[in-house]
């Protein structure tokens, strides 16, 4: 057992020498962990800014002209004043996100105590935007409209009283979610890319029969892919994790960063082997992406980073019980957002745990058959 160990660290040496040649695989690893994880937290945002947003006044009244005057910045852009005509072509166009219509003879309804109508045309294809902003735009509507008749602002009493608490998050800042999400997404993908690439690489340039005929078994030439690829992201997620999120994105981590590097190590030998089994049924690079983009998205989409699992059927819930995703995205999340410790995370950890050396023996198989097919 020493001598195979001390061969599949050779090898995993080999494994890394080659990787710092290959600097595509370099640069991308270098983007993922860094530019990557900032532009994907920052760039998008669930909140509502700088909507882009017109109004058809019909009216030209005081009051029209006050619900106009409302809209304004960090939510919305100014609005812009546009006749009924241009409103199809202005949505079509992805110009605007909201167009208001104010009817003739609003004012004068309102003051009448009449409930005249105002529409709201809504693109729906930003989805966030749309169902947040909808919101946004009734409130203002009816407070402006409120204040106009009573020549006051003011507020309906509530039979009862809502004091939100908001933990973790108090801000609900997007950045904060996103960025931890994203490495833990790249975890998955990068291990699975690197893995694969590396074992199709051997394939592609011929190596893999000259390691045949060396005195070496699918045990050694597995390991030491495993450990050199699984090494190369524990380490990027170590330095993502402290100078992205931690200093530029400024994000406070609550729980213990030691725990969650372990279940990284966990997560990343699920992960590389199973990077081993799609490497070992592709036969070539386009292959390779292709059957990632059928394994790699669902356990990303389907594990809980991105849509909470209990908003999801039942039996995807039960299925993506068996994926080491969905057990490490809740790790993370109570270890770094909610400061939780070995107390409780363990049932996540030990799940992580068997399910990777499910994924090891399982690609440890089908890779010695495929070496017993090509001898």
């Amino acid at each position: 057992m020493k001598v195979r160990l001390l061969n599949a660290w050779r090898l995993g040496m080999k494994e890394l020498l080659s990787l710092w040649n290959d600097k595509v695989l370099l640069i991308m690893i270098v983007w993922a962990f860094s530019g990557g994880i900032y532009t994907a937290s920052t760039a998008t945002s669930q909140e509502l800014h700088n909507a882009p947003i017109a109004i058809v006044d019909e009216d030209q009244s005081v009051l029209s002209s006050r619900i106009a005057g409302s809209f304004y910045g960090p939510y919305f852009k100014p609005p812009d004043m546009i006749t009924e005509s241009q409103v199809d072509a202005g949505l079509d166009a992805g110009i605007y996100t909201f167009v208001l219509n104010i009817p003739p003879d609003f004012e004068r309804d309102v003051l009448a105590g009449q409930q005249p109508v105002i529409q709201v045309n809504i693109d729906a294809m930003r989805v966030s935007q749309a169902f947040i902003g909808a919101g946004y735009i009734q409130n203002i509507v009816l407070g402006e409209v409120g204040e106009f008749v009573q020549h006051r602002r003011s507020e309906a009493a509530a039979p009862i009283t809502l004091a939100p608490t908001v933990m973790f998050n108090p801000n609900m800042t997007s950045s904060w979610f996103g960025s931890v999400m994203e490495i833990i997404n790249n975890v998955t993908m990068l291990s699975v890319i690197l893995t694969g690439a590396a074992l199709i690489r051997e394939r592609e340039h011929g190596t893999l029969e000259h390691l045949l005929v060396m005195p070496l078994g699918a045990f050694e030439i597995m390991l030491a892919k495993v450990w050199s690829m699984a090494l190369v992201v524990w380490i990027a997620v170590g330095l993502s994790l402290y100078f992205v999120v931690g200093r530029v994105l400024d994000v406070p981590i609550a729980g213990s960063i030691p725990l969650f590097m372990a279940g990284t190590l966990v997560q990343l030998l699920a992960t590389t082997s199973l990077g081993i089994f799609i490497g070992t049924l592709s036969r070539n690079m386009p292959q390779l992406g292709l059957m990632m983009i059928l394994v790699v998205l669902p356990l990303q989409l389907l594990s809980g980073g991105m849509t909470p699992r209990e908003s999801m059927p039942e039996v995807v819930q039960d299925i993506m019980l068996f994926a080491p995703t969905t057990h490490f995205v809740s790790l993370a999340q109570a270890v770094l957002y909610r400061g939780a410790g070995l107390d409780v995370v363990w049932p996540s950890l030990l799940a992580m745990a068997a399910i990777a050396l499910a994924f090891f023996v399982a690609s440890l198989l089908m890779f010695r058959r495929s070496i017993a097919a090509q001898g």
